[in-house]
């Protein structure tokens, strides 16, 4: 067995020498010097090292000492020491000691006494303690707290050793009497313990002796009360009613972590509804009383399991739970929506939608930095519920389309989306929506939420009187004509020019590619992601530059050619709603004119930037379709945007349904499973304790002690050869990667007909990893093997490399050292990722901000666009964004998006952009980005490597 360790100090500064350094110091005078040395022994007792020299000398020079540090460090020094032979019995100079312990425990310093009586419960010899016991017992009866709370514990570490029994059968009898006359709240605790450990019948008839004074006890005897209710339980079921009496009363205490416990005890031993709600009540109480961030996300984790498991409780509470949003966090009022949301019905959607509608307002009316981002999860939250229940859509879409001129962009994109949807699934809030949107849109600042409320525009200005106004807000946003003009000296003066080119100075240069909903880049200006100057003065009059004027003088023309879209879309309606054809000719010459501008603005020298091809075309295509209308273009532009609109949205949500049932259908049990009684019961009838004690072989499966055939194959495949065969000694290792930890199971086998002495497995690490400790020395016997364990920690997503080699000493010749270098071990990525979802929003906001990007060129075998797809998705273990809607047909052009986190909580966004090139073959780039360089790095080298498979 491995020894256990009770004392970790970080310490690497071993060498040779050391030792002789600590031995000169301990034999000096000197106190500080003996302090120092003696810290230096212990790191080197921790760090494996045995140094038996120094034990004469410490008898010798520092157990006289009076000093208290030098006292306190010595116990630490023995508690380290090897206390018996290879044997098994005690050494004999260990006889020393014990005068020694005898006099501390009868010293007249209570701290002396204390720390002496603490090490005492970590000696596992019972030849040491014996002698001591008298000193033990006499120390129940001293004067100070302190001693007597540590003798209690002394006397339960006696009593629990093989021999203890034996050495003190009349303890349990003792510390009963003790706990009866103590007044000190931690000795009683601890007299306590002692009972519930040793002797739980004796502990058992004093709680319920003095069950009516449970109430007035101290916390921490409280604490320990709940823990015997949980074992007795446990043990007993028949039982669990007199004890939850128990639990009930102590839900009124004084101290909350007993309150907590309490809860959590009540979750564990009852499915009761009554014993539910009562939990579940304390856990509102204590979100809305505790002022610690962390105890409320503690809480909300407990509220969310209660969800999961008694979901039909907690949507009585939904409201209590909400309460928790007046908290600043975050973190707390994302996972407060997170769980209102699927606790919402019918019936309460209403209340909860009137919650979130005033934290909206109350964002508007209070100032703060986070006030953006929460009102973004407000947005998103509203969405939800409307899209759940339709009925509740009209009493909110008026109060979120005031933000969609938000300072804030996500927010603001998050409520247009919104607006898009509900204005589809709802017809009866069609007129309504659009006379609100006509009459706000001037206010809407950002180019991505101008676009989106264009198109709203454009599909759902039906009457004459709204493609009027639509033609006509329009025409006041983007100004009067022209866009510039160019003076005889060069100087650009206009209207609107000049001025924006001043509010916009820093913006108008500055450029960068922005990742569109289908994975292609197109060029955006920063002024899309702030919000424009108020009204200023120009040329002596009041006037506000128009929003679409700002932006498209800022050089953002993809907003231009989305103007250009809708304007044609309500041209070709008004011919459809407007009988006389002097209007629509008008209004056509308008459009028309506005085009031509812009692509004058795009071909000129005025701004830094020319207009990009893909706008020029759609721009000039609208021109032309203005001039030549025909049937078949008229029901494509008017009709088909608005089929692919409903069948994406219709798409969408058969995504999520299918989604839903797929969690639904996950089995817990395989047809192949062996059958525990457990499943033929009803899990609903099931408290947490029945559960955890009826599923012990679904534990020992998980912890490898028991496996099916199928487990052993699977354990064989990741076993990896660290010697060759024909090494003199033989290793391998299985790895077991679980998120931060990594764990070398190791088999040393000695092939050789000699003993190898000081055999030890050297281990070093590349990357993200640390070696917990360092492996101890073994001694094997000829053709014998080994098991030893390593412990390495992972910090952080990437590829590290575990290197090292056996070293070791033949019986032969022991003064020199054989040294067998070990294959390195290699941890793969793909342990630490899993497919991941997120909103296209917040995948385009993630893109933007992450600054580290690996760029792969597609160099692969395959000739089929989809089949590479689904063989990256594959190989990099990530989920793909981009629906199978948007991959159907045969364009031989494909890009997709691609999500996965690491259970560090590590961002991965992957762009696919594939095309098959004149020859069959696939060319084009995959795209990693990521917050940290390790994930960019290690996923790009993957894809790399796995990329020219098709296998």
């Amino acid at each position: 067995m491995e020894k256990s360790c009770t004392l970790l100090v970080h310490f690497d500064k071993a060498t040779p020498a050391l030792a002789n350094e600590i031995k000169e110091s301990l034999e000096g005078n000197d106190v500080e010097s003996k302090i120092e040395a003696l810290k230096k022994a212990i790191m080197l007792l921790l760090n494996g090292e045995t140094i038996p020299q120094l034990f004469i000398t410490i008898i010798r020079y520092v157990l006289p000492s009076e000093d208290h540090t030098i006292q306190k460090l010595l116990l630490l020094y023995l508690e380290l020491i090897e206390k018996t032979d290879s044997k098994g019995k005690v050494l004999p100079e260990m006889i020393l000691i014990c005068q020694n312990l005898r006099n501390n425990l009868q010293h007249p310093n209570e701290f002396i006494r204390g720390v002496t009586l603490r090490f005492l419960c970590r000696l596992n010899e019972s030849e040491i303690v014996e002698p001591l016991l008298p000193s033990i017992l006499s120390n129940l009866e001293h004067r100070h707290p302190f001693v007597r709370r540590n003798a209690v514990l002394a006397v339960m570490s006696v009593y629990r050793l093989p021999q203890g029994e034996q050495l003190l059968d009349s303890a349990p009898e003792i510390v009963e009497k003790f706990l009866t006359s103590e007044q000190d709240s931690s000795s009683k605790r601890n007299a306590f313990l002692m009972l519930f450990n040793c002797a739980q019948d004796r502990a058992v008839d004093y709680l319920f002796r003095n069950v009516d004074r449970i109430a007035d006890w101290g916390e921490q005897l409280q604490m320990v009360v709940l823990e015997l209710i949980r074992k007795v339980c446990r043990a007993n079921k028949a039982e669990k009613g007199k004890y939850i009496k128990i639990i009930i009363s102590l839900l009124n205490a004084q101290s909350t972590a007993v309150v907590y416990e309490c809860a959590t005890t009540l979750v564990s031993l009852s499915s009761a509804p009554t014993a539910i709600r009562a939990a579940a009540n304390t856990y509102c109480q204590l979100l809305l009383s505790q002022s610690d961030n962390n105890v409320k996300l503690i809480v909300l984790d407990r509220l969310n399991e209660l969800r999961i498991s008694h979901r039909e409780i907690m949507v009585d509470l939904v409201m209590d739970v909400l309460r928790a949003l007046s908290t600043p966090n975050l973190d707390i009022r994302k996972k407060t929506i997170d769980i209102a949301l699927d606790l919402i019905t019918p019936r309460n959607v209403d209340e909860v939608v009137m919650m979130l509608k005033k934290e909206v307002v109350k964002t508007q009316n209070l100032e703060h930095e986070k006030n953006g981002e929460y009102r973004q999860m407000l947005v998103q939250a509203i969405h939800s519920c409307a899209i759940k229940f339709p009925e509740v859509a009209s009493t909110v879409v008026h109060l979120l389309m005031d933000f969609l001129g938000d300072s804030n962009v996500a927010s603001a994109i998050d409520v247009v989306v919104f607006v898009r949807e509900i204005i589809e699934t709802n017809p009866k809030l069609r007129v309504s929506i659009i006379t609100r949107l006509l009459d706000t849109f001037y206010q809407i600042r950002a180019a991505r939420v101008c676009s989106c409320a264009l198109w709203i525009i454009g599909e759902y200005c039906l009457s004459l009187s709204e493609v009027e106004t639509g033609i006509a807000s329009i025409k006041q946003c983007l100004g009067e004509l022209p866009f510039f003009t160019v003076t005889e000296e060069g100087e650009v003066q206009d209207q609107g020019a000049k001025k924006v080119q001043q509010v916009n100075s820093t913006t108008v240069s500055s450029r960068r590619p922005a990742i569109l909903a289908d994975g292609t880049y197109a060029t955006q200006s920063a002024a899309l992601e702030t919000a424009m100057s108020p009204p200023t003065f120009v040329q002596g009059s009041l006037s506000s530059t128009g929003n679409l004027r700002s932006l498209i003088l800022s050089g953002d023309f993809f907003l231009g050619a989305v103007v250009a879209c809708t304007l044609t879309k309500l041209v070709l309606r008004l011919e459809e709603v407007q009988p006389s054809k002097v209007e629509v000719n008008k209004a056509s010459t308008l459009a028309l004119l506005y085009m031509v501008s812009m692509l004058q603005l795009g071909e000129s020298s005025v701004l830094p930037q020319p207009i990009d091809n893909d706008s020029r075309d759609r721009i000039v295509l609208c021109m032309r379709l203005l001039c030549n209308t025909g049937d078949e273009v008229r029901k494509i532009w008017l009709q088909s945007c608005r089929e692919s609109f409903v069948k994406m949205l219709a798409d969408k949500q058969h995504r999520e349904t299918e989604e839903l049932k797929a969690k639904a259908q996950i089995s817990n049990a395989q047809p192949d499973d062996l059958i525990d009684f457990y499943h033929l019961k009803s899990r609903k009838g099931m408290s947490q304790l029945e559960l955890e004690d009826e599923v012990q072989d679904d534990l020992k499966r998980a912890t490898g002690e028991f496996t099916k055939d199928g487990d052993d194959a699977n354990k064989l495949n990741r076993i990896l050869q660290l010697t060759g065969f024909s090494d003199p000694v033989y290793a391998e290792a299985y790895v077991t990667v679980h998120h931060y930890d990594i764990v070398l199971d190791v088999t040393v086998i000695n092939r050789t007909k000699e003993t190898l002495q000081n055999l030890c497995l050297e281990l070093a690490t590349m990357g993200d990893l640390k070696l917990v400790e360092r492996p101890q020395n073994y001694t094997l016997a000829p053709e014998s093997s080994k098991q030893i364990k390593a412990n390495i920690k992972v910090s952080s997503t990437e590829t590290g490399v575990i290197f090292g080699n056996i070293v070791y000493e033949t019986s032969s010749n022991v003064l020199e050292r054989n040294v067998i270098v070990l294959n390195d071990i290699h941890i793969d990525i793909m342990d630490y990722i899993s497919p991941a979802s997120c909103a296209d929003v917040a995948f385009r906001t993630m893109w933007a901000e992450f600054e580290w990007e690996n760029k792969v060129a597609v160099n692969t075998v395959l000739l089929d666009e989809k089949e590479f797809l689904d063989h990256i998705i594959k190989s990099t273990n990530m989920k793909c964004l981009t629906p199978p809607s948007a991959l159907e047909g045969e364009c031989g052009f494909l890009a997709a998006n691609l999500y996965a986190k690491s259970v560090f909580g590590e961002d991965a966004l992957v762009n696919v952009s594939i095309e098959k090139q004149t020859d069959g073959k696939l060319g084009g780039y995959i795209r990693i980005r990521s917050k940290t360089q390790g994930i960019a790095l290690s996923l790009g080298d993957k894809i790399t490597l796995k990329q020219k498979g098709g296998t």
